[in-house]
């Protein structure tokens, strides 16, 4: 029995009236960009992150760039991060003309190091942007308190925590900013690119709603050069449907990640994997369920490929040795506990739709594999 990484199509027969009935409203309303519907799942947004506003844009890139370009960094500026994220959250650093300046991984929760952090900061240091990787936030205590003693903003990038939590503050409502995205594989997922920005400031809000359009306020007369970072109404109307679902959701996947832990409990005790660390005072939304195989990782993808089970690897190379930061100067061995995750992580399948059938399938080919 073949088992997909990721099965969309499972979530959407369940939701399919509701969510054609939507975009039909929208169609048929003609007013795309914009408008009461993305004002009303904004609202809804705001509510369920635990923050007064809440900006949808075009993407979770875009989102990034908002509160960047929301905070005046820019030019000359550098901004902390991880190593270990998708691409956008210091390619979007870049973009706006700051550097971005990497601290090393926490090797248990695959997040930015609060110990390393002091040793990085500089007079031109303007911001934090810890990662709430595969859907557990970073150590959110310790980074803020380390911004609030240098004065620094804190941006978070929860593009795959929506609805997680530390120490029972949601992702997206602890720092000056907090990004999301409404990708497709996301557990809050659209039927296209979407993102969203919650933030605390009205003042900030406010120039980022501008930005959001141009720079724009009032219509054609603009006070920034801000971008097109529209949500479509489209897209909200579908996730406006999706979005009461989404703790049901999270329920699933987390009921699933138990399972694994509990079916993969001797592998970890023999030394064969690590699994994931799920800590009390954390609310984690399992965005991915990701092994450590120490040695063994792509022979261990090789097996499940071949058992026609879904795997992917997040991600294969650390940011500070992609080839378009070559000019920050770092080397192999710079950041070894992002070298090593990227050597050894190995995600599996963990959408709320999986059975107890295709669970099994993937923990005994885990077990066959290191039998």
């Amino acid at each position: 029995m073949g088992v997909p990484l990721l099965d969309l199509k499972a979530q959407h027969v369940a939701l399919r009236e509701d969510v054609v009935k939507a975009a039909t409203a929208v169609l048929d309303s003609q007013q795309f960009i914009l408008g009461p519907v993305v004002a009303d799942f904004e609202s809804s947004c705001a509510a369920y992150c635990a923050v007064p506003h809440a900006i949808g844009v075009s993407s979770g890139t875009d989102a990034l760039l908002l509160a960047l370009m929301g905070l005046g960094i820019g030019q000359g500026d550098e901004v902390i991060t991880s190593p270990f994220s998708f691409f956008a959250t210091a390619g979007c650093v870049h973009r706006v003309g700051a550097r971005p300046v990497f601290v090393d991984i926490d090797p248990g929760s695959f997040n930015l190091d609060p110990a390393r952090i002091e040793q990085r900061i500089t007079s031109r240091t303007r911001a934090i942007l810890p990662v709430h990787l595969f859907g557990r936030c970073a150590d959110m205590g310790s980074i803020l308190g380390i911004a609030e003693r240098h004065g620094l903003h804190v941006i978070e990038d929860a593009a795959q925590a929506i609805g997680s939590e530390h120490q029972g503050r949601r992702a997206g409502s602890m720092g000056a900013a907090g990004c999301f995205s409404f990708f497709p594989s996301k557990n809050l997922g659209g039927v296209g690119d979407g993102g969203l920005v919650t933030c605390r400031d009205p003042a900030l809000f406010q120039r980022m709603i501008r930005l959001r359009n141009h720079g724009s306020h009032p219509k054609y007369f603009h006070s920034d050069v801000g971008g097109n970072f529209r949500l479509d109404a489209i897209q909200a109307a579908v996730l406006s449907v999706k979005l009461p679902h989404l703790d049901g959701w999270t329920a699933g996947r987390q009921r699933n990640a138990m399972m694994y832990c509990q079916r993969l409990a001797d592998l970890e005790s023999s030394g064969a994997l690590v699994l994931p660390e799920n800590p009390s005072d954390v609310r984690h939304i399992w965005n991915q369920f990701t092994l450590r195989i120490p040695g063994r990782r792509n022979e261990l993808q090789a097996h499940l490929k071949a058992r026609e089970i879904g795997t992917e690897v997040y991600y294969p190379r650390s940011l500070h040795l992609q080839e378009c930061f070559s000019y920050l100067g770092h080397k192999a061995g710079d950041m070894p506990q992002a070298e090593r995750a990227s050597a050894e992580a190995l995600s599996i399948p963990i959408f709320p739709e999986l059975t107890q059938a295709q669970i099994d399938e993937v923990c005994n080919a885990i077990h066959d594999f290191f039998r």
